[in-house]
């Protein structure tokens, strides 16, 4: 095994890995029926008097923004994978590393709504891309504050 080929792996393997979370988390294990029995009695313990309404505001909540931090992850993820080694590297941060790590978050995003399309128990939504985008958005902003903040220090 090349030093290349080890340096690919090590840099795209975790892209890879995520990419499969997030397609698991597609099928029925990740539906609503599935989330409301961890979600659920879960919020009735912690507040015995709670509607069945409120479950299912927070439920949606938590879903919604758990879309949001699992795009963000993998924006960083690819954002790490796209870059060159910090060895190698004239600058640590590249515009052109943000776009490329936030497109290729988001259009895997496209592609795992259109992979619940043809789930019965999941539901392909415009809205849940755009809040993919978004924390894919959030994930290449943190790299970049993260970045500053450091040469503060």
């Amino acid at each position: 095994m090349t030093v290349r080929f080890r340096q690919a792996l090590f840099n795209w393997l975790p892209v890879l890995l995520w990419a499969g979370m997030i397609f698991s988390a597609s099928t029925d294990l990740g539906s609503m029926q599935h989330t409301s029995r961890i979600i659920g009695p879960v919020l009735h313990w912690l507040f015995p008097d709670i509607s069945d309404e409120a479950v299912h505001w927070v439920q949606l909540g938590v879903r919604k923004a758990s879309h949001a931090t699992e795009y963000a992850i993998f924006a960083i993820l690819i954002w790490r994978a796209l870059r060159p080694s910090a060895a190698a590297a004239t600058r640590p941060w590249a515009p052109r590393h943000a776009w490329q790590a936030w497109l290729l978050a988001t259009g895997y995003a496209v592609t795992d709504e259109f992979h619940q399309w043809f789930n019965p128990n999941r539901e392909a939504s415009v809205r849940d891309v755009l809040i993919d985008s978004a924390g894919a958005a959030l994930g290449i902003l943190l790299v970049h504050l993260w970045g500053r903040f450091r040469r503060w220090w």
